[in-house]
């Protein structure tokens, strides 16, 4: 390890995707000038918190922080899984958490148990809804299926939190190639319309308003209500709504909303039913919001081709496959369909083994 070339970066942006291919590539990371242009320079609460979480899920990682902050550096170890608990700042969701471990949970040594506590859904991260629903649901693509499990055990709005979360995912030998190509067309909608802390009407005004948009465009819509209360309704009211399209294929669109101090019931409902609208015009097997898991998957993949379809790349995504590049050394083809207006993203698979995994 101490002889291979540390791969170097600047900047805070995309440094958890960085830190993940660190570990998943063996390969050490520096990232420099974090916010060293702030008058606050340095890392932040959550990226402290995630750099804490990577050590737990790992063994033999070694992680240096300059005097700053604005400096770090991560020589990592083999993921070893097994059982971790977590307070998360509220500054960020626990879906932030949540993303970096299921990029890695399935490569452990044994199976991951990860209770992790803070808040549930903001509009800055993934919920847990949107993770529980298609986020693992999507593993299923790359043959993780059995044992993947999720559970809310507490819900937590902004800006005090206090939801908490169960993550179960087993470990896999090595995932199996995609073939995805054919996104299919939209058969059903479901979703959860949640609400902590507030009157329980507020879930259905939210549903009856995603609804009256959803239902010009297809029929099959359910959409379930959440209302917490007491104990496990966490410190702060709040309330949000994630929606899930289905295609004939199996191919899953997002879309989640969560209220801001104001924001009516039906105006959250009924934004969040556009923006699933919007995701379902861009087309393709994977939504804006997957797109880095089904590369990354791919790239995790055997030695064979494999080939799936998003919709437009969005910057996020461009700059990912750049990461990919550099950590992996794998490019993708890159096939634009003007005929649907997707993307055909092609690459060989880097045949990657999970060694720490007993044979049975």
């Amino acid at each position: 390890m101490s002889n291979r070339k540390i791969i170097q970066f600047e900047g805070h942006q995309f440094l958890k995707q960085r830190l993940v291919f660190s570990i998943l590539s063996q390969q050490p990371v520096r990232i420099d000038n974090i916010r060293s242009k702030d008058t606050n320079p340095g890392l932040r609460d959550f990226e402290v918190s995630l750099l804490r979480l990577l050590e737990k899920a790992t063994n033999g990682s070694r992680i240096v922080i300059s005097h700053t902050g604005s400096s770090v550096v991560l020589r990592p170890g083999m993921i070893t899984g097994g059982r971790i608990e977590m307070d998360c700042p509220v500054s960020r969701g626990i879906g932030y958490y949540l993303e970096a471990l299921v990029a890695l949970a399935p490569f452990g040594k044994e199976q991951l148990v990860a209770t992790l506590r803070g808040v549930t859904m903001n509009n800055t991260d993934l919920s847990v809804d949107t993770i529980r629903t298609a986020t693992l649901v999507n593993y299923r693509n790359f043959g993780i299926e059995e044992g993947v499990e999720l559970r809310i055990t507490k819900r937590g709005a902004p800006p005090k939190g206090g939801g908490e979360v169960r993550f179960i995912c087993p470990v896999v030998r090595a995932v199996k190639p995609a073939n995805f190509i054919d996104a299919g067309k939209i058969r059903r909608i479901r979703g959860i319309s949640y609400a902590t802390r507030v009157s329980p009407q507020t879930a259905n005004r939210m549903v009856e308003a995603a609804r009256g948009e959803l239902n010009r465009f297809i029929p099959d819509i359910y959409i379930y209500t959440d209302v917490y209360k007491g104990a496990e309704s966490g410190f702060s009211p709040g309330f949000g709504i994630s929606l899930v399209a289905e295609s004939t294929t199996g191919a899953l669109m997002t879309a989640e909303l969560c209220a801001n101090p104001g924001d009516a019931p039906e105006d959250v409902g009924r934004n969040a039913a556009k923006i699933l609208l919007t995701e379902i015009t861009r087309g393709g097997c994977f939504d804006s919001s997957h797109q880095w898991l089904a590369l990354l998957l791919m790239v995790l993949g055997p030695e064979h081709a494999c080939k799936t379809r998003i919709g437009k790349l969005t910057p996020f995504t461009i700059q990912y496959l750049r990461d990919v590049r550099e950590f992996f050394n794998i490019t993708f083809k890159i096939k634009p369909d003007p005929e649907s207006n997707t993307v055909l993203m092609t690459c060989m698979g880097s045949g990657y083994i999970n060694v720490g995994k007993k044979t049975t």
